[in-house]
């Protein structure tokens, strides 16, 4: 594995009539595979979980938090070490990584049959999807935090998240997820090539960190919100979602199944309010702050 998530190679630039040998920095993808260890300590067994393609860094948030957003795990206590596995080939043994259980703690492993992380897009969703989420978090569709935020704050969000991403400003290629106070203070940030491992990584740092639910706090996504973004965020009890992208229909329907405040397109001090308009406060008539219930076919 790369030491930096950024690798410099050179380009051939052209710009109208004119062209230049110049030097370009792009993002490192590399595949990262998640091994789980459980079981009575005279009968340990070790299973492959997933391959997932990744940026290099913040691997065991990564895995922890892949292992709670799937409902294999239910929280961090279940986990006694996140490292990477030695027992792969030479040349990619940090491109494997371990997570171990503690003794008497058996994953659902029932779970990694729903495969809906292993890809940037969602490969199986529905209705069957939505009330799936509520068999395995113990976060989602909880009793509302009285979060609250000010159209002035989430205006802001888009700059300061771009402020902060360090690679994306090398690359120009990488997704990004942060965590946000009410106040608009950054909490954490994480990038990555795919937005669900960016948001995986997030949220396995919280649970390292001992944060979660994560209520009282904002989401904000450098792209789209797509159906198992907002999934995720439900397992991990974040009650408001900014996209500076549009969200998918499933998106909306999953954030208003869940009480989750959706905005999209939040960008050029513009957004909309998809559900949850309760948490917002805006510059207008409290009228339109009630959003209509969704339907959608």
């Amino acid at each position: 594995m790369s030491a930096s998530p950024v690798i410099h190679i050179p380009v051939v630039k052209v710009n109208a009539n004119q062209s230049a040998r110049e030097e370009d920095s792009i993002a490192i993808e590399e595949p990262l595979e998640i091994k789980l260890e459980y079981g009575p300590a005279d009968q340990r067994e070790v299973r492959n979980i997933s391959v997932t393609m990744r940026t290099p860094g913040h691997d065991a948030e990564l895995a922890t938090g892949f292992l709670f957003t799937e409902g294999i795990v239910k929280n961090a206590g279940e986990i006694r070490s996140a490292k990477h596995s030695f027992i792969a080939c030479a040349e990619n043994k940090e491109n494997t990584i371990l997570v171990t259980l503690e003794q008497g703690i058996l994953p659902h492993l029932q779970n990694t049959e729903r495969n809906f992380y292993t890809t940037s897009s969602c490969g199986v969703c529905g209705k069957g999807s939505i009330s799936a989420i509520r068999t395995v978090s113990s976060f989602a569709a909880g009793p509302d935090d009285g979060s609250l935020i000010h159209s002035i704050v989430l205006n802001q969000l888009p700059k300061l998240l771009r402020r902060h991403q360090r690679v994306f400003a090398d690359t120009g290629g990488l997704h990004a997820s942060a965590l946000f106070t009410l106040l608009g203070e950054l909490l954490l940030l994480r990038e990555d090539v795919g937005r669900h491992n960016a948001l995986d990584k997030l949220i396995g740092a919280s649970m390292m960190y001992s944060w979660l639910p994560l209520q009282q706090t904002v989401l904000v996504l450098s792209g789209r919100a797509s159906f198992e973004l907002i999934q995720k965020a439900a397992m991990a009890g974040i009650s408001i979602v900014a996209a500076v992208g549009a969200p998918s229909s499933l998106a909306v329907e999953l954030a208003n199944e869940f009480n989750i405040t959706l905005i999209g397109f939040l960008r050029d001090e513009r957004f909309n309010i998809y559900t949850g308009a309760h948490r917002v406060m805006v510059p207008a008539d409290e009228a339109i702050l009630t959003t209509p219930s969704i339907q959608i076919d």
